[in-house]
């Protein structure tokens, strides 16, 4: 019982965290185009990413798709926070380092549940099929 409520805690609050943002990416909020203006990627990049993180969202919450929603949600905030680090800084408009800290959170829970379910990757069919091919 309480690794379920692990495992599933691990699943949710990065969840909750890229569902968020998503409101402020798809709504062009003025955080939000700022960031991706100053990264020079605005406005693909804004819908790209939110698209991105809708569906990693999704599949870490899918008990069977987990790893793949992680290792997305793993890709994108790697991402979020070399961006951070190299361009925006760790407080972007008098944030405190809100997003920053959100990002690092969903870095780490995505990493753990990456390597927590690591055997959904070895066990996909494709991976299955063409990897280990004979």
């Amino acid at each position: 019982m309480k690794k379920n409520i692990l495992l599933w805690t691990l699943r949710i609050v990065p969840a909750l965290i890229l569902f968020q943002t998503l409101y402020f990416k798809f709504s062009a909020s003025p955080e939000s185009v700022f960031i991706f203006s100053t990264l020079g990627i605005e406005p693909v990049g804004r819908i790209g990413s939110g698209i991105g993180e809708l569906i990693a969202g999704l599949l870490i919450l899918i008990p069977t798709l987990t790893f793949f929603g992680a290792a997305i949600g793993f890709g994108t905030m790697v991402v979020a926070v070399a961006s951070h680090l190299f361009v925006l800084g760790i407080e972007v408009q008098e944030d405190g380092g809100l997003l920053f800290s959100l990002a690092l959170i969903v870095l780490i829970f995505c990493g753990i549940l990456m390597v927590i379910f690591r055997n959904q990757l070895l066990s996909h069919p494709l991976i299955k099929r063409y990897l280990f091919k004979r």
